[in-house]
């Protein structure tokens, strides 16, 4: 007898019905949305020492030992912030660490920057309370949700802030984000932050650290630019995705895999218009599989930007997804992927596509 079927000869996972993520308004309280800024479940193991240079690529070794440099720096009181620390009538202020406070890893794809981030955010000597983790996305959802003046006092606390995927691409969120930064560096918390070049930028390399440096202008005596050099797998262009499901294959898959969601694609695009994307990440807690049918192209930009969130959502939670309709690389018209958005589409489609294979074992398995 399967372990999954009772003594009456039911299957209780076959015959439940899936979740639908249609049917969740999660409401996120704001210490959940800052607690939950850590790195995701697939870098809670990595450190360091799990990072394989590549032995013709002497930069990758010598970044390992800045940034460990660099966080064991991160010790001692918090935020050694100059004379406004002061102790009122006893001493000096507290010291300064000489040198940028923050530290920014230029590389393209496949060089392993995350890896590195994550690394540095463990490795710093401080309570996970004082460190956050997030993409530059989720901390101007951050804002959204809290405000600025909340986000700053919220994170002002903190020894370290690290920002994946920083986006040059979007100018207001550049401006948010960099005023942010401003205000944090003066509370004395530690920067890091990793950014990768536009699809447009193809066969001209990835951003130089000066494209960085420029766009958080008054910040950038606070970064020193860490090079990272190794393959770009941008030059090998897109993956192709695994072709769709049929529908009724899909439904299937759903009550039959214990913890999936069920939902049309339309719908859900809809729903996600009604819940603001800092909750995304609780919109598929508990969610084991993302099942899909009737994928079509997306009707326009904003409902595309969501699309993107709710991808890296699933993505950091390593949730496969398993759909029918079209491929995830029909999602986007050429036109929003020619225009200021294209990184974020990009990937998106790399993402989907890598979750859609992981997906695929959820119809072929084989028959208990």
């Amino acid at each position: 007898m399967s372990s999954s079927t009772t003594a009456s000869g039911i299957d209780p996972i076959a015959e439940a019905a899936p979740l639908s993520l249609c049917a969740r308004e999660p409401h996120v309280p704001a210490d959940r949305l800052v607690a939950e800024m850590v790195p995701p479940p697939r870098f809670d193991s990595v450190r360091f020492a799990t990072y394989i240079p590549d032995p013709n690529q002497p930069s990758q070794t010598e970044a390992v030992g800045v940034l460990e440099t660099f966080a064991a720096g991160l010790g001692g009181a918090h935020a050694l912030g100059g004379s406004r620390r002061k102790l009122f009538g006893f001493g000096k202020a507290p010291k300064t660490p000489a040198g940028p406070r923050g530290v920014y890893l230029d590389g393209g794809y496949g060089v392993g920057k995350t890896h590195l981030l994550a690394s540095l955010w463990h490795a710093t000597p401080a309570e996970p309370a004082l460190k956050a983790f997030g993409t530059f996305v989720e901390l101007t959802n951050l804002v959204g949700a809290l405000g600025f003046q909340k986000t700053v006092q919220t994170l002002s606390g903190h020894r370290l802030l690290c920002i994946d995927e920083f986006e040059l691409d979007d100018p207001g969120d550049t401006v948010l984000v960099s005023t942010l930064l401003g205000k944090l560096v003066d509370a004395g918390v530690a920067l890091a932050a990793t950014s990768n070049t536009l699809p447009g930028k193809l066969g001209e390399g990835r951003f130089a650290s000066a494209d960085f440096l420029r766009e958080i202008q008054g910040l950038s005596a606070h970064f020193r630019p860490l090079r990272i050099d190794g393959e770009d797998y941008r030059h090998r262009g897109l993956p192709e995705a695994p072709a769709p499901f049929s529908e009724e294959q899909v439904t299937k898959a759903a009550y039959a895999t214990e913890g999936a969601s069920l939902d049309d694609f339309p719908h859900l695009l809809e729903h996600l218009a009604r819940v603001h994307p800092s909750r995304y990440g609780a919109l598929t807690d508990g969610i084991e599989a993302v099942c899909l049918t009737d994928v079509q192209p997306v009707p326009d930009q904003s409902t595309a930007l969501r699309l993107v969130v709710l991808a890296d959502r699933l993505y950091d939670r390593e949730v496969p997804v398993l759909a029918s309709g079209e491929p995830f690389d029909q999602l986007f018209s050429e036109e929003m992927l020619n225009g200021g958005y294209r990184k974020k589409y990009f990937r998106a489609i790399s993402r989907l596509t890598a979750l859609a294979r992981d997906a695929k074992g959820l119809v072929e398995k084989p028959k208990d």
